[in-house]
């Protein structure tokens, strides 16, 4: 129990939750997730905002590939800027609200659109619909938009700062991306990354799968992390 329990929190508690399986959640199609068949659901959007970088070698060893931009939640999870769809809003609506909201995104410049759906779940164990999509941006204002995020309504509250997932693996064969995957995830956010990283070329899948099979080998042997399934294999 917290300081004060959940209070009015509550109600909303559980969709977030840390350690979620993958296999709670089905992928559906955007027409059947804003249809009348789950009307009754609660509804979320969180959106994937990243630029490449083909050109970009770390320490002359490690191609950078991509920036990608992540939040430390409130809650001491990590996921991607969105939320709950209020009522009233489209799924759509409520993600550019919340974009202005958590990292002060310029909508005038940045707005998103139907075309930027990337996939959407369903986890009917918590009645609730997630939306997520994809917005590319050129680096410069990928780097814009980070310093902007310190003017967001919701800093310091909703949202605690942005980070960049490294999107490479270091001679270890843990270190970068396999080791930020060993980090507690907001639902299934984990997942996302990774669906995110595949579907827009940063990684090819067996990039990813290979990061996923170091973290998984890796923390398996040194028990690290326990009971966290919520991977994309």
């Amino acid at each position: 129990m917290g300081e004060e329990g959940w209070g009015w929190l509550s109600k909303y508690e559980s969709y977030g939750r840390a350690g979620d399986s993958k296999e709670d959640f089905d992928i559906i199609s955007y027409a059947d997730a804003k249809s009348q068949i789950y009307a009754d659901f609660m509804h979320a959007s969180h959106a994937f905002i990243f630029a490449r970088r083909p050109d970009d070698i770390l320490w002359d060893l490690y191609k950078a590939r991509g920036a990608v931009l992540m939040q430390m939640r409130f809650d001491g999870l990590l996921g991607f800027p969105g939320g709950l769809v209020d009522p009233g809003e489209n799924p759509l609506q409520g993600m550019n609200r919340e974009l202005e909201e958590e990292i002060a995104l310029n909508l005038s410049l940045h707005r998103l659109v139907e075309s930027d759906h990337v996939v959407s779940f369903v986890n009917k164990k918590k009645n609730i619909v997630l939306h997520f999509y994809g917005k590319e941006v050129s680096i410069e204002e990928f780097k814009k938009i980070e310093l902007g995020n310190l003017q967001a309504s919701d800093y310091g509250s909703e949202s605690m700062g942005i980070i960049r997932p490294p999107l490479f693996t270091m001679g270890d064969g843990f270190r970068g991306l396999p080791a930020f995957l060993s980090n507690n995830f907001a639902g299934n956010a984990r997942q996302e990354l990774l669906m995110g990283l595949e579907h827009f070329n940063l990684l090819t899948s067996q990039e990813v799968n290979k990061a996923i099979d170091s973290w998984m080998d890796f923390t398996s042997k040194n028990q690290v992390v326990k009971g966290v399934t919520n991977v994309d294999t």
